[in-house]
């Protein structure tokens, strides 16, 4: 038996992602190549930039190509960031709670190249304080260079106020990232309609290949580049284009567009049933974030008395995948910084786990899974009194 409930982490490639994948693997050119076969490399590329850019709300030109979300998000903090710096601005401000591709580099700027680093609280429900960015841009908002915050955690699923975000820092000319990889295809997110300077995108998310991501960046802006080459991407980003990756980011974004409500109304049912059912089940379980808008997909339950690695092995050695948090911090013994952010105890946020659905998820995975955990919850807490 398997049971795959980490799609936050990665999802499986959709079928029609394999299939364009595979068309484009069988062709020859690079796209940046004059000849024929480099100019229909081109034309398959440039398609689906348009076709990801009307999914994102913004113009074709504003997509730049890169290997990863990681990547697109290190882009945008450092460019942004240097960027500012040459007008004098040299604070950054993040939120406690973003992922390390961008809590890391920002720290990076910190440690490395003399930014101030301000990260934001967030409340019970694991929200942005927007009280705090209010106060801190009427203090200060002539030296901050960039503000970062992501659409949705990726480890709770709460919706952050990004639009209300972009307001604020409107007439004080910070520039505004949003890390929009977990919220990609499961809530409405439109580039030009929340007034983003930069927004980043992964495929594999969203039913695409692994090792391609895209940063939105507005059309005119020019930012230095982590990379120096080719000149590819707006001399942002250069390198040879992985066209048969794009194109497969391309196919998935479309099926996720074509598919938008009705399946993520049903993710969100799988959801919600299997919160019922674990607190009916195990009446001392909570779930982080449960007050505040989520995305249909992810839900992140504290055990009391668990240890979430022990319930981890537990688990998978029962066939069901989930994590204790990002996967690309698996692995470290330490606890959920978004956890902690939001108050718990590092005992408490030691004893959580993220189950996450996608649209693959079947109803009888949640039905199999709901009959195991409480049984494996029971087992984690007889081996931690050991």
């Amino acid at each position: 038996m398997s049971i795959y409930l980490d799609h936050a982490a990665t999802t499986p490639m959709a079928p029609v992602a394999v299939a364009a994948m595979v068309n484009q693997l069988s062709k020859i050119g690079n796209p940046s190549s004059l000849h024929t076969q480099g100019r229909a490399a081109r034309k398959d590329l440039e398609g689906a930039r348009e076709l990801i850019a009307s999914a994102v709300g913004s113009l074709a030109k504003e997509i730049i190509f890169t290997g990863s979300g990681t990547e697109s998000n290190n882009t945008a903090v450092k460019g942004l960031f240097w960027k500012g710096r040459d007008t004098g601005r040299r604070v950054i401000v993040i939120s406690a709670i973003e992922h390390h591709a961008v809590l890391d580099p920002s720290r990076w700027l910190g440690e490395e190249e003399g930014a101030e680093v301000i990260e934001l609280g967030v409340n019970s429900d694991g929200a942005v304080n927007l009280e705090e960015l209010q106060n801190l841009l009427s203090a200060r908002g002539d030296e901050i260079a960039l503000i970062s915050v992501m659409s949705a955690n990726n480890e709770t699923g709460v919706i952050q106020p990004v639009g209300d975000i972009v307001k604020m820092a409107g007439p004080y000319g910070v520039a505004v990232h949003c890390d929009g990889v977990q919220s990609f295809g499961k809530i409405p997110l439109s580039f030009a309609d929340l007034g983003l300077t930069a927004l980043t995108l992964s495929a594999h998310k969203i039913g695409g290949p692994l090792g391609i991501g895209a940063l939105v960046l507005r059309a005119g802006l020019d930012i230095p580049a982590l990379l120096h080459g080719g000149g590819q991407e707006r001399d942002i980003r250069s390198g040879t284009l992985n066209a048969p990756a794009i194109v497969a980011f391309a196919a998935a974004t479309k099926e996720c567009v074509d598919t938008f409500a009705a399946r993520n109304e049903r993710v969100r049912q799988l959801r919600d049933h299997f919160i019922n059912e674990i607190l009916l089940r195990i009446p001392d379980a909570f779930v982080n974030g449960l007050a505040a808008e989520r995305l249909p997909g992810i839900v992140n339950v504290t055990f009391p008395g668990t240890e979430s690695d022990t319930l981890l092995l537990l688990l998978d050695a029962k066939g069901i995948s989930c994590s204790t948090g990002s996967a690309c911090t698996a692995g470290v013994q330490r606890p959920s910084h978004v956890l902690m952010a939001m108050g718990h105890s590092q005992t408490s946020a030691r004893s959580s786990l993220r189950f996450s659905f996608g649209a693959t998820t079947t109803e009888d995975e949640i039905t199999q899974a709901l009959e195991i955990l409480p049984g494996v919850i029971e087992g984690a807490r007889l081996a931690n009194l050991r």
